[in-house]
């Protein structure tokens, strides 16, 4: 079901194509954090902490597979802007083959090294036993997870945002009630959470391809689509794997932190796990003028109109600026009523307001950021996006907070700082590279 994104008002082809996809994202969020707030209703410090660190690692899993599949979107939205369906529907075919054989290959060797994870994330003692269930149960959920993040990546290309959050609805729906039946109900405390949640991705996935069989929404597709070519998965490739490397280590980065968190104590492991969550909220704006500025300018790229695709970048930089600026206030006043949410111990919710304070920041510079990145992978460019993060993490975000964490013990609020300082460093690569870009139109083949 395709729809063309390269005409009409930008703004208002922006706001149509966004919406949904905050509305998916909340969705999405909602989804995890059901999880972490249902927990905090039935169990103590010690399952929320379980949960909210094996979340996060489902998290990382996760970003690196939209990410991978951030090369799908680009491509399927080339052929589509260029109205060529034969390369559209090869485009779909060989997502399928590729992420369904990653994801199973995948799951295996995540199954093999659970143990190892826990243990690198420096768990507490406390709540060993309670992540290594949750992530043992969510691991095996892998080929489905992947399956959701695939479908919504070609929807998404093909200019269809709307369907992929009916299907994430569907899962939010099951994954809340199932989380009061496992934890409440039958108390399997952090392994109930898991269960709710690889059971609901499940039935989602189930859902989404009766959808999409019955109504026929990928007209024109054949099993011959599904046969690997070289140049198809190449074109993927190209632009998903600097992106999946780059998302890889920016959530790498904020293992680290989370390591560094843990190793406080478990007041300072629940606290950094809950404003994660909570800056997952916060994020759905930046996060969805990414995927909408990639789709967009990918259309607009295959259909010749250059322009169009930067005033996309622009207005899109100007929402995201913007909502950012309006977040980070209301949270220098709000840190702890949104924290408590989540916890009632009292100095879990302290020490998550002093985290929230300086990590909120974040909303606007990597608002920036993003903006660029989808743009920079429209045109293939993704190379662009994984130097900036890459410089930003090692220059900053991670020598930052550890020093934060060395030298600050009595507060979280320096280790917040981290988060946006690297940001920073991130928009200001970023701006270079658009202005070398501008320069270099020719050799690139942009065109006004």
């Amino acid at each position: 079901m395709e729809k063309n994104l390269t005409t009409g008002s930008v703004w208002k082809t922006i706001l149509y194509f966004s919406l949904p996809y905050l509305l998916s994202y909340f969705l999405q969020t909602l989804y995890g954090m059901a999880d972490l707030f249902i927990i905090g209703q039935f169990n103590g410090v010690e399952s929320t902490t379980a949960v909210s660190i094996g979340s996060q690692v489902m998290h990382m899993l996760t970003v690196m597979i939209v990410g991978l599949a951030m090369g799908s979107t680009v491509m399927i939205g080339r052929a589509v802007g260029a109205k060529e369906k034969r390369q559209a529907n090869l485009a779909v075919g060989n997502t399928v083959t590729l992420f369904m054989l990653l994801s199973v290959a995948g799951t295996v060797l995540l199954l093999c090294a659970v143990n190892a994870i826990v243990n690198v994330m420096s768990t507490p003692a406390e709540a060993v036993a309670g992540t290594v269930s949750y992530l043992t149960i969510c691991f095996v959920g892998v080929p489905f997870i992947t399956a959701y993040n695939i479908i919504s990546s070609i929807f998404r290309g093909m200019g269809d945002s709307k369907s992929p959050m009916y299907f994430i609805a569907v899962a939010c729906a099951f994954n809340i009630v199932l989380d009061y039946v496992f934890i409440g109900g039958f108390g399997l405390g952090a392994a109930g959470a898991a269960l709710g949640t690889t059971i609901s991705q499940t039935i989602s996935v189930l859902v989404s391809f009766i959808v999409i069989r019955k109504r026929k929404m990928i007209p024109g597709i054949s099993a011959q689509d599904f046969k690997p070519q070289r140049a198809i998965l190449r074109n993927i490739l190209k632009v998903g794997v600097p992106v999946a490397i780059q998302d890889g280590f920016i959530q790498i980065a904020f293992v680290v932190i989370t390591i560094f968190a843990n190793q406080r104590g478990l007041h300072d492991a629940a606290a950094v796990g809950i404003v994660e969550k909570l800056i997952g909220i916060l994020f759905l704006v930046p996060s969805s003028m990414l995927s909408t500025v990639s789709a967009l300018s990918a259309q607009n790229i295959g259909a010749g109109k250059h322009d169009r695709a930067r005033q996309t970048l622009r207005y899109a930089t100007i929402i995201t600026i913007s909502f950012g600026v309006i977040a980070a206030a209301a949270m220098q006043f709000a840190a702890e009523w949104a924290v408590a949410l989540f916890a009632e111990d009292g100095a879990v919710i302290s020490l998550g307001g002093e985290y929230m304070r300086g990590y909120v920041w974040d909303c606007v510079f990597a608002g920036v950021h993003f903006c660029f990145s989808g743009y920079f992978c429209a045109y293939g460019l993704s190379m662009v996006s994984f130097i900036h993060n890459a410089v930003s993490i090692v220059f900053a975000r991670i020598p930052l907070a550890y020093i934060a964490a060395k030298y600050f013990t009595d507060s979280l609020f320096p280790m917040g700082i981290a988060a946006p300082a690297g940001s920073l460093l991130s928009v200001i690569i970023c701006v270079l590279a658009f202005i070398w870009m501008n320069r270099h139109q020719e050799r690139l083949g942009i065109y006004s």
